[in-house]
Formats: C-alpha cells, structure tokens, sequence
C-alpha cells in the first residue's frame, strides 16, 4: 500500500467519524434550542468534538490533496470534470463547510444564553452539513461506502 492508497482510506473511512459527531451536534442543539434546555459541558464537548474531527479531515484531506494523482495545475484542468472536481471544487467547499464549524464553534463560545448557544451551533452546522452533503454527491459517488 502506498501514501496515496493509506491516506485516500483514511480521508474516506474518518468522514463517517466526522458525520456522526456533526449529526450528534446539530440534534443535540436542535433540541436544547428548541426545548429552552440549559447547554451542558456534554454539549459543549461534543461541538468541540465535531470541530477537531472536522478539522483532522481537512488536515487528511490536505495531505492527500498533494498526493492524488487527480490533482493537477494544467491547462486540461478545469476542462475535465475529475480534474477540476478534485482539484478545486471539493477542496473549496470542505474548506466553506469546516469554516462555517468554526465560525459556528467560536461564535456559540461568546453567547451567554443557552438558547442562543445551541442556535448558533444548529444553524452553523446544519449549514456545514448540506455542504458538505452537496460537495460528496457532486463527485457522482455514493454517500455510503469507501472511496475506490
């Protein structure tokens, strides 16, 4: 197995990782925001949990942006739906969706009400989510399953 091979089944298994904590953060705000429920350090730990795996995903991803052969800087690039796919299109919005956590993240951080905490995390996240939802299905393969 080379660099290429670990890091590319790295990046595909771990996304599981990161979906599951951003869909255990953006329920658990839903329903503290819509329940008036108090923000725990459960909560808190696990939109800090949500960030860092997203966060360790973009460094994978990084990684394996420098090693994929798909990856490439010519004139043929943007002529290409796999050139220009990887290369650009899904380095940008992974790049949107983490900033989006971040900003999500940070912003919860400074609100002191605990409604307005869990809405910031719900309404950042959930906008995360849908694109990072859009960018996988953007590259015609399936939500489900390894990368190949």
């Amino acid at each position: 197995m080379n660099a290429y091979s670990l890091f590319k089944y790295l990046h595909s298994g771990f996304r599981y990782v990161v979906l599951i904590l951003i869909l255990l953060a953006i329920f658990q705000s839903l329903a503290g925001w819509l329940s008036n429920k108090p923000y725990t350090e459960g909560n808190r730990k696990i939109n800090l949990f949500a960030l860092i795996s997203a966060h360790t995903q973009l460094v994978l991803g990084l990684i394996l942006y420098f090693l994929s052969p798909f990856v490439q800087f010519n004139s043929q690039t943007m002529k290409n739906f796999d050139t220009r796919y990887w290369t650009v299109e899904h380095l940008a919005m992974m790049i949107i969706a983490i900033v989006l956590i971040t900003i999500g993240h940070s912003r919860s951080k400074k609100i002191v009400m605990p409604e307005g905490k869990h809405k910031t995390i719900a309404i950042y996240y959930i906008l995360a989510l849908l694109v990072i939802i859009i960018a996988i299905i953007s590259s015609h393969r399936s939500l489900i399953g390894m990368t190949s």
